[in-house]
């Protein structure tokens, strides 16, 4: 009799099915459940289902740095990979390669992921948005040296505003390199002092084409920047990510140009306008103004300035009659209520008390209080309203 442990049986059984070409590359689809990403190893765990089953799933991380979504419980998908045994737990499993949402492309499912979870962070919220410069003397751009967007931008703002100067950072538009590139050259613009305005773009494409302008990374660094940003893909359907983001979204490169500087015409329109008002104004103010020296040159002023001088004389005198009369009144008023108060403060006054025959008997600058402060021939002093006795005590009675 053969005995055979159990790590012999799970290897064997792991041999047979991951050298069976029916389970090699197999696509299956069904419902995510239990998702959980190891963020040590970067792996994804999952259990993949339907109404009646369920196989458990790994995708490794090599695999998983290439999805454009975010796999989450509940989302359906089909996966391509191979069928595999656990050895340790006995447990048969899908090793994915690939996965893709079923219904609904990787790319749009990882668009509207992004743009629900920045949304949900206020990176879209208007009060972020950073006004344009009315008259820009520097715009950075960031796009392709080779394209034809740079040479929109430069035909558009030398039509419309001459005197700005665009300063060109070249940079990958298209392709797995092209998002960080796009962060290095925002980063490059907004740390230069002259430059006023920045136009990140390229034109147009398919979803994937212009998938680097719908990464988190390009979002984020959109707005970090400090410097106003227009984002300008060349689109024609739904926004990127970065034109949610920027400051001003234009439909092409050539439309952010238009968006960026005014133009010349318009401004010489508006200094000829204002020289027009200005001038009409001006002398609007000049015939006023004549008019008026007309009016006070032919008046009473200047015809007989001693009679002119004279009414006001007698204005300033009454208006003093007036300002003397009230002080007059004012004053009696309060000596009345002063005169009234030190009445009152008299009458309590201990001087008072001794007018109306009363005295105060001192015993070495003591008051006396009872006849039991003194003896036979002590000093006292009494104090009259109008002096004091020196006197010698003959004798102490007490009632």
């Amino acid at each position: 009799m053969t005995v055979l442990t159990v790590s012999q049986i799970n290897t064997y059984i792991k041999s047979l099915i991951e050298s069976a070409e029916p389970l090699r590359r197999v696509y299956i689809t069904g419902e995510i459940s239990n998702f959980k990403r190891h963020y040590p190893s970067g792996h994804l765990y999952f259990t993949l289902k339907d109404d009646k089953s369920q196989i458990r799933g790994v995708m490794y991380k090599t695999a998983a740095d290439k999805l454009k979504f975010e796999p989450s419980h509940g989302l359906k998908v089909i996966i391509h990979g191979d069928i595999s045994v656990f050895e340790r737990n006995g447990e048969y499993q899908i090793k994915a390669y690939d996965m893709q949402p079923d219904g609904l492309g990787a790319l749009n499912l990882a668009y509207e992921q992004l743009k629900e979870k920045l949304f949900d962070e206020g990176l879209f919220d208007e009060s972020y948005k950073k006004p344009l410069p009315k008259y820009p003397a520097k715009i950075g751009v960031a796009t392709s040296s080779t394209g034809s967007v740079i040479q929109d931008i430069k035909n558009v703002c030398k039509r419309r505003y001459p005197m700005c100067e665009i300063v060109l950072v070249q940079t990958l538009v298209q392709g797995e390199s092209a998002a960080g590139d796009i962060v290095k050259s925002l980063k490059m613009l907004d740390s230069m002092d002259d430059i006023d305005l920045i136009i990140v773009g390229r034109g147009g494409g398919s979803l994937e084409d212009l998938w680097a302008f719908n990464t988190e990374e390009v979002a984020r660094a959109v707005f970090a920047c400090r410097k106003p940003v227009i984002s300008a893909v060349g689109h024609e359907t739904d926004k990127t990510i970065c034109d949610w983001v920027a400051d001003v979204s234009a439909p092409t490169p050539s439309a952010a140009a238009e968006i960026a500087v005014p133009s010349t015409e318009e401004i010489f329109r508006f200094l000829r306008n204002a020289d027009y008002t200005l001038k009409v104004s001006l002398q609007r103010r000049l015939d006023d103004e004549k008019q008026r020296l007309d009016s006070i040159s032919s008046g009473n002023i200047l015809m007989n300035p001693a009679e002119y001088i004279e009414s006001y004389r007698d204005a300033l005198n009454t208006k003093l009659s007036d300002m003397v009369s009230i002080f007059d009144k004012t004053l009696t008023e309060k000596r009345y209520a002063l005169s009234s108060r030190a009445s009152k403060l008299d009458a309590l006054s201990p001087l008072g008390v001794l007018c109306r025959g009363y005295s105060v008997t001192f015993k070495n600058n003591s008051v006396l209080k009872s006849v039991g402060d003194v003896d036979r021939n002590d000093d006292i002093k009494v104090m009259l309203s109008d002096g004091y006795l020196d006197c010698t005590v003959n004798e102490v009675n007490y009632e």
